[in-house]
């Protein structure tokens, strides 16, 4: 197989995600409000999925309780499973929120069965395919079809329910979303192609660190393991300030480390930043809106300019980290629609 070839269903999908999101607001938008549950009705909220999913689900537990005051959280579907009075309390009212691509993987739908046959309260499947078994298993469902994939490692369709996941907890998005959010897409894939390109073929690079902070942990998270499906790279993610605790005595010259930075607490991400340049490693940085510190502290830096809340503009920082890791498979000689030992869906005897 050649480099031409590989990755062709990957590369579609990473490149289309502007227009599959503008789709996808498109078609939430003309959901009626009593098909989905109201977060703000529940004592708990619990997210869960695996691989992909599980790390979305981080993301979307500190974006739910940010955002409506729940107290919501993440667990691993299989530990859901196996260890269920770790996660699972009766009494409480609790919505567990079930997210899985195919809608077919065991333990979110054990999982499910589980949560049910205790009596712990409602469920929602948010899925990128309505109409399979999970779907069957939930009160509710959300469900992104225009983002279906053909290949493995999940790219649009993460991004896509993360914004039917933003769009259920946030009721009142922002006027012009879907073009403000299809333009900015556009032109983020358009100017940091090539930067991603150069730097995904540069194989004096050896370690991939991504680092991000409260809900941006989820998604760092979710960069590493796509570093890890596609192009089989040392890849790890760390919040910004637990990354001094011990991890960083592995970044060298050889290391490439990724920052998504926050509002919040911006100012302690980029010392992280800094102190990494002087040791050794290249620094990227993604962000809103540079500034004279960000452009100090990242040797590249990746400019979002969405104009959006950061609630909304999350699926931003995945596209630029997506081609990073494409490039760097074709760069190594792998298929990136055909990461090894894996499988499109995980169906095990559970």
């Amino acid at each position: 197989m050649t480099e031409l070839s590989n990755g062709k269903h990957t590369r579609t999908e990473i490149f289309s995600q502007p227009d599959i999101w503008q789709a996808t607001l498109h078609q939430l938008g003309e959901m009626e409000p009593t098909q989905i549950p109201d977060p703000t009705s529940y004592q708990r909220l619990l997210f869960t999925g695996c691989g992909s999913t599980y790390y979305l689900s981080l993301w979307a537990a500190r974006m739910a309780e940010a955002t409506n005051g729940v107290i919501a959280r993440a667990a691993p579907a299989s530990d859901l499973l196996l260890f269920p009075s770790s996660w699972l309390q009766k009494g409480t009212n609790t919505l567990l929120v079930a997210v899985s691509r195919s809608a077919e993987t065991s333990e979110t739908i054990r999982a499910v069965e589980t949560f049910h046959a205790g009596g712990y309260g409602d469920s929602l499947a948010i899925t990128c395919y309505p109409d399979r078994r999970l779907t069957s298993l939930t009160t509710k469902a959300l469900s992104t079809p225009a983002a279906q994939e053909d290949s493995i490692a999940q790219t649009r369709s993460f991004t896509s329910m993360m914004l039917a996941i933003a769009w259920w907890l946030l009721p009142d998005p922002p006027g012009g979303l879907e073009d403000t959010l299809t333009i900015a897409a556009k032109q983020l894939i358009d100017t940091y192609a090539p930067l991603a390109s150069e730097l995904g073929r540069d194989m004096f690079l050896q370690r991939f660190f991504f680092l991000g902070s409260g809900p941006l942990y989820g998604v760092a998270s979710e960069a590493m393991l796509k570093m890890k499906e596609m192009s089989l790279s040392y890849s790890e993610a760390y919040h910004f300030l637990e990354f001094r605790h011990g991890p960083k005595s592995m970044v060298d010259d050889q290391s490439l480390v990724i920052g998504l930075l926050s509002e919040q607490a911006q100012d302690h991400e980029l010392a992280v930043m800094r102190e990494m340049q002087d040791i050794g490693a290249r620094t990227i940085i993604l962000v809103e809106s540079p500034n004279t510190e960000v452009e100090q502290a990242g040797d590249y830096v990746v400019t979002l300019a969405s104009g959006l809340p950061s609630s909304w503009r999350a699926p931003l920082y995945l596209p630029f980290i997506q081609l990073l890791a494409f490039q760097r498979a074709l760069a190594k000689g792998l298929d990136p629609d055909q990461p090894a030992n894996l499988d499109p869906v995980v169906i095990l005897d559970v």
